[in-house]
């Protein structure tokens, strides 16, 4: 309070401050920015290569001067400064303006007009690179696999530049960024381009809810000996596989090294990971929501099955609804609407914690026959609860490690940042016997809702 009575400032005084470099960073991409919103308005039609190297190339560039002066100087304790003091990072205006972004982005993506985006110049903009790679011009779900591939390639330089001190987590980003380039994005593409199905390889049943319903497998089966050997190969993966390398790993192999869903997560959203909601309602919900989208996937392919073997004598056309309905509710509106849109706000795993059935599937695999937990030393926590804020899964880890408990819960995917960010060495990714201590699974959470233990 001044002499003159109270005064409100609309600058953070606590909020850290750019220096040159960071600013002409952020300058140059947002001449890129500016050069994309040009070219999407009609101009790209006529000159698309000129707006895609000026717009996307120019962003790329400029962002990646903004992280690198932004990490490179920044000692390990200093990663999450000011992150509760930023607005994108807290809720604020620009976190609700980006939120709105996304979510606007996933609706006109999914359910815009075919004849907007067969004729959109933001899509005429990408036909150089895939004209000059692939072969063929691109369309929505190009620009869509561009974007998404390119968001985790940078981002992920990022989280290798802040997590550097921690040769886990370059490990594992590195990873993430490989597989969504070759296996997610380059391979399905050169596939089309050769009159192949354009089968992405990271993505496996019951994720890809429909890889082994009849139509896809009857397609498959019908389109070459390659097709008919990817087939095989990934029943191979979904029902022999995971369950060996869940059993070694835990679900932290799939969640936090290949999928593009949890890559996008760990990269694109670290700055949102502390947002995920820690009380005991968020997890009751969990448990409520995510084993049903699993049974109904299930139970679902089953009946298709059974459907088709009977010729359509069971459910007829109705079939086709239920999978569209999936599609729609659970493909579309859950996992990226909601599950990406929603970063700003919910934090980054709201898909992978509440409906994806594969994080179901290698959760009840993790929790009863994996050898994968994190261990904890009690005795040198001091409370500081930094693994439990930037959990992005929920889970309270704070309390397991002041009870000393190892950490054996369905839902942890392994990402590791629980321990990366210990001050103390309390917490570590560690592979022992099968479980004989499944009660941790009881999360007792100290806070939002008090003292909560499992009901």
């Amino acid at each position: 309070m001044s002499k003159e009575g109270f005064s409100i400032s609309l600058v953070n005084p606590n909020a850290p401050g750019s220096d040159l470099v960071q600013k002409v960073g952020i300058g140059i991409s947002a001449l890129g920015l500016l050069s994309m919103l040009i070219g999407a308005t009609g101009p790209a039609n006529q000159d698309p290569s000129f707006y895609f190297w000026t717009g996307i190339m120019t962003s790329i560039v400029g962002f990646s001067i903004y992280i690198l002066r932004t990490f490179l100087h920044k000692t390990e304790s200093q990663n999450n400064n000011h992150i509760f003091n930023s607005s994108l990072t807290a809720r604020g205006i620009a976190g609700w303006a980006f939120g709105i972004f996304l979510t606007g982005f996933y609706i006109v993506l999914y359910w815009g007009p075919s004849s907007y985006w067969d004729n959109a110049a933001l899509v005429t903009m990408f036909d150089p690179i895939s004209q000059t790679i692939f072969g063929f011009r691109a369309d929505r779900w190009f620009l869509y696999g561009f974007i998404y591939t390119v968001s985790i390639l940078i981002m992920g330089v990022r989280a290798i530049l802040k997590y550097r001190h921690d040769n886990y987590q370059i490990i594992r980003t590195c990873s993430v960024m490989f597989f969504q380039l070759g296996f997610a994005f380059l391979l399905p593409l050169f596939m089309k381009a050769m009159s192949q199905p354009e089968f992405y390889f990271s993505y496996v049943w019951p994720l890809d809810y429909d890889m082994l319903w009849p139509d896809s497998v009857d397609g498959l089966m019908n389109a070459g000996t390659l097709a008919l050997w990817l087939l095989i190969g990934s029943a191979f993966i979904t029902f022999i596989a995971t369950p060996i390398l869940t059993y070694f790993f835990g679900k932290r192999w799939y969640c936090s090294w290949v999928c593009g869903c949890g890559g996008l997560a760990n990269t694109a959203g670290d700055p949102f990971r502390h947002l995920s909601d820690k009380s005991l309602t968020a997890w009751k919900i969990e448990r409520w929501t995510i084993y049903p989208v699993l049974l109904f996937i299930v139970a679902l392919t089953i009946l298709l099955w059974v459907n088709s073997a009977l010729e359509g004598d069971i459910f007829g056309g109705f079939s086709h609804q239920l999978t569209k309905g999936y599609g729609f509710f659970i493909g579309q509106l859950f996992a990226g609407v909601i599950g990406v849109g929603f970063y700003p706000l919910l934090g980054t795993r709201v898909w992978c914690r509440f409906g994806c059935p594969m994080a179901a599937y290698l959760g009840i695999l993790q929790k009863y026959f994996s050898r994968f937990r994190i261990t904890t030393n009690g005795g040198q926590c001091i409370s500081c609860g930094n693994c439990s804020t930037y959990c992005e899964m929920g889970i309270d880890v704070q309390a397991y490690a002041q009870r000393g408990e190892n950490i054996v819960r369905a839902s942890c995917v392994g990402c590791g940042i629980c321990s990366t960010v210990c001050p103390r060495g309390v917490l570590n990714l560690e592979n022992g016997s099968t479980h004989t201590d499944r009660e941790n699974d009881n999360p007792i959470t100290f806070g939002n809702d008090g003292v909560g233990l499992k009901f």
